[in-house]
């Protein structure tokens, strides 16, 4: 299933760019706080390049893997001097690093057929095995809970060129989140509508946090990224390889 197709993409990274930038300072503190002030960080799940924006001006060096094609190609002219690869994120080879990072829920996306909850601890084994001692993994997820049971919740945001409306419905039996989201971006005199359906595997974060510390990370669960509360029913975890 394609997704983030060309007009969600654009319309993501001019509306909803205050989730990446507002979570930057405090994973830059992080790291900081990590000792980690240089070297290679990979950005999994990178959509536009926003993020790795700000760790390329902080001095680290930066690879971005993203599943969405319009996404990278957004990164790619924003951010000249990082390297960007159309990739899925469960299947993407994870070289050296002194950090992982994957914020926006990206862990719980069931954009292809890799992404369930064996693949996700596959990956956080291969993300150890990659990092260099003292590296951190740094990511945020969606829980359940973020809408009541037994409703369909409905919102629409718009901008200069753009309108985007969004039906959210949380099945707690089978643990997933649908997002029917419908776009409409100026083109020329006309707008253009095009739709997309998402969905999210909810993880519990107290689960996600066992899995990791029998991996062998050291692990911190978190609201917020410095002062940036997060969204309701999400939690941001950071993992510490300890040797």
């Amino acid at each position: 299933m394609e997704s983030y197709k060309e007009d969600l993409a654009y319309i993501h990274d001019v509306g909803y760019s205050d989730y990446a930038l507002k979570s930057a300072p405090g994973i830059l503190e992080i790291l900081n706080r990590s000792k980690i002030h240089q070297g290679l960080v990979v950005d999994l799940g990178c959509g536009s390049g926003l993020l790795a924006q700000e760790l390329v001006k902080a001095g680290y060096h930066v690879l971005g893997i993203d599943i969405s094609e319009s996404m990278i190609a957004i990164a790619r002219a924003r951010v000249l001097n990082a390297e960007f690869r159309i990739e899925s994120l469960f299947k993407t080879n994870i070289p050296p690093c002194n950090a992982v990072i994957s914020i926006g829920e990206c862990f719980n996306y069931l954009f292809d057929s890799d992404s369930n909850s064996t693949s996700l601890l596959e990956l956080f084994r291969r993300i150890y095995n990659a990092l260099t001692p003292r590296g951190v993994l740094i990511f945020d997820i969606v829980e359940p809970g973020q809408i009541p049971p037994g409703t369909i919740t409905k919102g629409f945001t718009e901008g200069d060129d753009w309108v985007v409306l969004v039906e959210k419905e949380e099945d707690r039996e089978q643990e997933v989140l649908t997002r029917r989201i419908i776009t409409f971006r100026k083109i020329g005199d006309y707008y253009r509508r095009d739709e997309e359906l998402h969905r999210q595997r909810l993880y519990k974060a107290k689960d996600i946090a066992i899995e990791l510390r029998q991996i062998g990370f050291r692990v911190q669960v978190m609201r917020r990224y410095g002062e940036y509360n997060l969204p309701k029913a999400r939690a941001a975890f950071i993992a510490r390889k300890l040797k």
